[in-house]
């Protein structure tokens, strides 16, 4: 008789599932996320919701929920980062929310 697979093992750290803080998780959902499926979520709900703003497209204009997860600020232009999303790993950078390695900050402003 076959033993049954195993899930599969995350292959490196952004793969591994991280727990999104309350702000954030009123964009992504509660559950813990993979950094590419949080990046991904992310953008869908920006889309969704049209908060990119039209004419300076680095920029980023928070609704309700995204002003907790930007701490406060009503636009957040890609060069910043917010404290909800380095939590999880992310950072705003030049058009994208992109994967980091523990601890790193790779070029993001603070």
């Amino acid at each position: 008789m076959p033993t049954p697979k195993k899930a599969a093992a995350p292959k490196n750290a952004l793969s591994k599932p991280v727990q999104p803080d309350a702000a954030l998780a009123t964009v992504v959902g509660k559950d813990p996320l993979p950094r590419s499926e949080l990046t991904k979520k992310l953008w869908e709900y920006i889309r969704k919701h049209e908060l990119q703003d039209p004419k300076e497209k680095r920029n980023i204009r928070a609704d309700e929920n995204l002003l907790a997860v930007f701490d406060g600020k009503k636009v957040v232009s890609m060069g910043e980062q917010a404290p909800s999303l380095k939590q999880a790993g992310l950072c705003v950078l030049d058009g994208l929310w992109v994967e980091l390695g523990r601890g790193s900050s790779a070029g993001c402003l603070s």
